[in-house]
């Protein structure tokens, strides 16, 4: 039986982030050739909405207010729960995002129905919609099936391919008005510590940096080479304390959550809290100067010898191929 699937957006920069892309796949497995919608919050967001009709929405929604030009949990919540009510829908797809995280609970509270999280695949069986996602930090994976009422999950980055973009397809963006009220979050700026980049969450190369890099300024050597593969630099929990660099970088069970196509793990030792934010990478490069270090025992390919030397010989012969 079809089913009519409302995607929740996301919009970093002016731009979607390619989760909200993703989420729009799965959308389109769920409903079984019914109708699926994308969902747009923002003060000004017209343009940028017609983005999604590219990837294969059916229907563009758009709430449009200032007190919706920077995400805060009530206004994110107010807004989508009207929405929710006015289209009634067999389920709701969003992805895994920090904002994802925060208002996805709140409104499957709101609307009284249970919330799958974290999803990294889902399949089809008869009318059941089987969705796995890890559990004990990436050690075992539990499926999960809602059996009654509304579909509701949110979805890792990098997980589910995003359809082809067409763009070919448009549509209509549709206003939903909502009043907006009883704000107790005023976001009066937004402050960056990172530079501009790919996202982290999203990068499909990831070259992350650990203890072993020894100082801040060594950093440079992983930025030169994620530059060279088009990724993004991370880092562990160990080298954000010792403040080589800035807790926004951390990949693990207290940071960052990521599956990148290649994970180049540069002198992390391989501890537990680590490990669980980067094993589910679809290839990992271990280098490290310690030949038991345990990093070793999830690495598909280990390099053993002095990062300094190794990271920049590897800069270099990735220019040759690549530049």
């Amino acid at each position: 039986m079809s089913k009519n699937i409302l995607v929740i957006s996301e919009i970093r920069d002016g731009q979607f982030r390619n989760v909200t892309f993703e989420a729009i796949a799965a959308a389109k497995e769920i409903s079984a050739g019914g109708e699926v919608t994308g969902v747009v919050l923002g003060e000004s967001v017209t343009e940028t909405a017609n983005t999604l009709f590219h990837y294969g929405v059916d229907r563009v929604l758009k709430v449009e207010s200032e007190k919706l030009a920077q995400y805060t949990p009530e206004g994110y919540t107010q807004a989508l729960q009207a929405v929710v009510e006015k289209e009634d829908p067999d389920g709701i797809i969003l992805g895994h995002t920090s904002i994802g995280r925060d208002v996805a609970p709140k409104l499957a509270a709101r609307i009284g129905f249970g919330l799958v999280s974290d999803a990294i695949s889902l399949e089809i069986t008869g009318e059941e919609v089987i969705f796995t996602r890890p559990i004990y930090s990436g050690k075992a994976f539990e499926k999960m099936v809602v059996k009654d009422g509304l579909i509701f999950a949110t979805i890792r980055p990098n997980n589910i391919a995003a359809l082809e973009k067409n763009d070919t397809l448009t549509g209509k963006v549709e206003s939903v008005d909502v009043d907006i009220k009883d704000l107790q979050t005023i976001i009066k700026e937004v402050v960056k510590n990172t530079a501009s980049g790919v996202d982290l969450s999203e990068a499909s190369v990831i070259v992350a940096g650990g203890r072993g890099m020894k100082g801040a300024e060594n950093f440079k050597i992983l930025d030169e080479l994620a530059e060279v593969l088009g990724g993004a630099v991370g880092a562990s929990r160990g080298a954000c304390d010792a403040e080589y660099c800035d807790y926004a970088l951390q990949i693990g069970q207290t940071g960052k959550v990521v599956t990148p196509d290649l994970y180049i793990a540069v002198g992390i030792s391989g501890a537990i809290q680590h490990v669980a934010g980067m094993s589910n990478s679809k290839v990992i490069v271990a280098i490290n100067k310690d030949p038991e270090a345990e990093i070793f025992q999830i690495a598909d390919y280990g390099i053993v010898g002095d990062l300094f030397d190794v990271v920049p010989k590897l800069t270099e012969e990735f220019k040759k191929v690549l530049v």
